[in-house]
Order: C-alpha cells, then sequence, then structure tokens
C-alpha cells in the first residue's frame, strides 16, 4: 500500500552523503561532510526547494493546430536551500579547495555528493517517504546579513539524478 501521509517540514531530516568517494569530486565532499559533522542532519535550514524540469516537446503536423504527439526531451533536477548558520560548509562545498587562501593554482575539483530528506509523521513512524538527489553540485551562493532579522546564507544547486523510496505498515 503507498503511502498517504501528509508531512511537515519539521517531519523531515536532511543529510549529505558521497556515493563514490575514490573520485576527486567525491573524495573532497566527503572530506568536508565530515569535517563539518553533515552526514548526521544538515542543521538549521529552510525553504528547501526541489524542481524537476522534463523538457516536453510537442510535435505540430502541418495543417494541424493541435500536437500530434508530446515527446519527452532533457531532464533537468535543479534546488535552492537556506540555512541560518554561516560556519563555511556550504561555500566550501561550492568552491572546494578554491575556498582556501592562497587558492590552488591549476584546476581545482568541485565537491559532488548526495542529499538525502527523510520524511517520517511522529504520529506514524513507520511510515516515511525518502527523496534522494544524487550527483548534487552547488552552483550560486549567498549571503544575506539584514539589518534586524537573521544572518541567511543561500545555496542553489543542480543534480544528476534523483529517486523515491516509501514505506508504509
Amino acid at each position: 500500500m503507498p503511502n498517504v501521509n501528509v508531512f511537515r517540514g519539521s517531519d523531515a531530516s536532511l543529510v549529505l552523503a558521497v556515493d563514490d568517494s575514490s573520485t576527486a569530486e567525491g573524495g573532497l565532499a566527503d572530506a568536508l561532510i565530515g569535517e563539518y559533522a553533515l552526514s548526521s542532519v544538515v542543521g538549521r535550514l529552510q525553504n528547501v526547494q526541489i524542481v524537476v524540469q522534463n523538457d516536453i516537446r510537442p510535435y505540430h503536423e502541418i495543417g494541424r493546430r493541435f500536437a500530434t504527439e508530446l515527446r519527452p526531451g532533457n531532464i533537468t533536477i535543479a534546488g535552492t536551500a537556506e540555512r541560518a548558520h554561516i560556519n563555511g560548509a556550504l561555500i566550501r562545498l561550492l568552491l572546494g579547495d578554491g575556498s582556501k587562501s592562497p587558492p590552488p593554482t591549476g584546476a581545482i575539483a568541485q565537491p559532488s555528493f548526495n542529499i538525502v530528506i527523510n520524511l517520517v509523521n511522529p504520529a506514524s513512524p513507520d511510515n516515511s517517504s525518502t527523496l534522494t538527489i544524487f550527483g548534487v553540485k552547488f552552483d550560486t551562493w549567498s549571503f544575506r546579513l539584514p539589518e534586524d532579522d537573521f544572518v541567511m546564507e543561500t545555496v542553489t544547486f543542480k543534480a544528476l539524478r534523483m529517486s523515491s523510496a516509501e514505506t508504509s505498515a
């Protein structure tokens, strides 16, 4: 039976993980995730958004006003997250060794990792949903220092693919 629970953001936990730490990108991400303890829970996150876009292209035949076929195209997975904690972890996951001073000379590997989001309703702990976003790379990082509000950092990312899994009792 499929999971039919309704979840709130407070039911979620978000962790970072690495599939293959033998690559330069995976090894760099694994070291940073371990250093900042991001494999247990990435704290102080809010407004996490994941967007999957399937480039649907209609085919129009000459003499017809409506499309006769819809063809799937490229799939793009992207998202954003805001964090009320500035400790260098997210900027280092964006820039890798390029965030050190002085920066290394030559090519710089960018960390690649997975984002795992677990949703569990405390009223039904045997029912859960898990989203795993694979091959994530941050593409922007921004910092907001308002006069009278919380300091926030925001990242946007792109990913290679994603999966979802459900458990239900």
